[in-house]
This record gives structure tokens, sequence and C-alpha cells, in this order.
């Protein structure tokens, strides 16, 4: 699994249900009903993703974020996960309010544009950077609203979402010890996990 699904899979209670958002193989929701015993299924956009999840048994369907969450009713899941997908959906605001909609929680991760290395490449290159997070040239990039990690903190402060837990990583995997500060975290984490809570 990739840093943020691990980080994701422990904030998990076992036995919850949960909706994986930009599921995309499946790999998140294995490891869910596998060792969490969660009734866990998904929603991907990339049809080949959602043939490859489904081909190996998985609850994966075809959807797109940014229009079909309207069709759950009210709290349906525990846990509604948007797995490094917040900066490609169209409207990030609304897909998080039908996020905790739906769910009692709401858990995103997201590649953090402020960390130092995207800064130095930027500042030193003056061009778009890259890295093993942002590993594709900005001209075929799905990422339409790339934010950091304080951008995504007065976004929750705005809309009145509750954050319930939330920690920076590194691309190495660990946990950032930083994660208590904000300053830090935005300079030094590669991405982001976050839960949420309506107020």
């Amino acid at each position: 699994m990739r840093v943020d699904q691990k980080f994701i899979a422990d904030m998990i209670v076992p036995g919850s249900r949960v909706l994986d958002i930009g599921s995309g193989d499946g790999t998140l929701i294995d490891h869910l009903f596998r060792t969490r015993q969660c009734d866990a299924r998904g929603i991907e956009i990339n049809m080949e993703d959602v043939t490859r999840a489904v081909a190996h048994g998985l609850p994966v369907m075809h959807g797109d974020a940014d229009h079909d969450l309207a069709d759950y009713p009210d709290l349906t899941f525990d846990y509604v996960v948007l797995q490094r997908t917040l900066q490609a959906v169209g409207r990030p605001r609304e897909v998080l309010k039908q996020m905790l909609r739906i769910g009692r929680y709401a858990i995103v991760s997201f590649p953090n544009f402020a960390q130092w290395r995207l800064r130095l490449q930027f500042l030193s290159t003056g061009r778009m950077p890259m890295t093993r997070v942002w590993n594709t040239p900005w001209y075929e990039t799905p990422n339409v609203h790339p934010c950091t990690i304080k951008d995504f903190l007065e976004l929750c402060r705005c809309d009145g979402y509750r954050v319930v837990a939330w920690l920076g990583v590194n691309d190495t995997g660990a946990s950032a010890p930083w994660r208590r500060s904000t300053r830090l975290a935005n300079i030094f984490a590669d991405q982001a996990v976050f839960m949420l809570q309506r107020a």
C-alpha cells in the first residue's frame, strides 16, 4: 500500500462501513476487508482500475466524485475516504460537503504543494516542480486544484469542519515529527492525511 493508505487504514475502526472515493485498483478496500473486517466499497473514475478491482472480487464501481455522491442517502457510511484525489476533483468543497453528509467521518489525503522540495524546484528552475508524489508534467497532470496543508486547514475553518486528527507524512513513509506544527508540516511534509467531522 501507499504511505497515505497505511495511515488512513489505521484511522478506521474495525467493522466499519467505508466508501473509498478514488479507490484505484482497490488496494485499500482489500486491506480494510482482510485486516479490519470492514464493509468497504469504492468509486473510481478510471475504468481500467475499476476492471482490475472487480476482477479481484472487490466491490468497486465506476463513478465520478464530483457528481455521483449526491445519490447516496445521509449517513450511509461510517467513513468516507478520499485518497489523493482532492486536488483532482472539479469541485473540492462540494465533494467534502457530500462526504460529510453521507459519512460520519471524512478521511482525506492529498499531496502538499508547499513542501520545501517543490518550493526549491520552482524557485531554482522556474518550472512546475515534480517529485515522487507530484510525478506528472503539468500538461498531463489530473491535478486541477493543488493545495497546501495551510490551505486545507483554512477551508475546514471556513466551512465549519472539525479536524479530528491530522498528520504530515514524508516520502519515506514516516509520520513527520512536526505534525503538531502546521507551519513546519506545511514546509516538510510531502503529503497530509486528515480526518474530519461536521462541527
